[in-house]
């Protein structure tokens, strides 16, 4: 079977994508999204702003690449829990102690509440999907996905995210 020529230029392109990604993640933990720049990413990323642009039209296209990421990273952090209750603890966890929604929280409120207004959006109905996968419950999985939208503006500590878990997955059992 010939090897696929492209296959580093195919590793490379992810490698950057991934790089640009964390970086915009790590500017909305320090300087907010408001305050970021194209040329910002860039230079955290450490790539070129040719390189950037060959990758992302603008900063909206970054950011909603962005929030794809992060919502496949969490829907691979749930289905990897052993069942539903450490699946929601974990989730929890992450939205509640995420640097860039709790910069978010204080910087750019106004953007962090549209974009959680959004629930139309397919982001959104995957998660709510992945959630009635975990759950198995079509009201668990609307309850649960309220319950973690709560965290990102209000968060909870770690401690009480397995105990609020744990309740809401027996309450639902009711």
């Amino acid at each position: 079977m010939p090897l696929n020529k492209y296959a580093p230029q195919v590793n490379t392109h992810r490698r950057t994508h991934s790089a640009i990604l964390i970086a915009t993640k790590e500017l909305i933990a320090t300087v907010g999204l408001a305050n970021m720049t194209m040329i910002e990413i860039a230079d955290t990323s450490e790539v070129s702003r040719a390189t950037l642009y060959n990758h992302f039209r603008d900063k909206e296209s970054v950011v909603a690449a962005l929030c794809e990421s992060e919502c496949e990273r969490l829907i691979s952090i749930a289905q990897g829990a052993a069942n539903a209750c450490d699946a929601l603890e974990l989730l929890s966890i992450e939205i509640s102690t995420d640097a860039a929604l709790a910069h978010m929280r204080i910087h750019d409120p106004a953007v962090l509440t549209r974009a959680l207004g959004l629930r139309e959006h397919r982001l959104w109905g995957r998660f709510a999907n992945e959630l009635l996968l975990i759950t198995g419950s079509q009201l668990l999985a609307h309850v649960s996905l309220l319950w973690l939208i709560g965290q990102v503006l209000q968060p909870i500590a770690a401690h009480n995210s397995k105990l609020q878990a744990e309740l809401l997955i027996s309450r639902a059992h009711i």
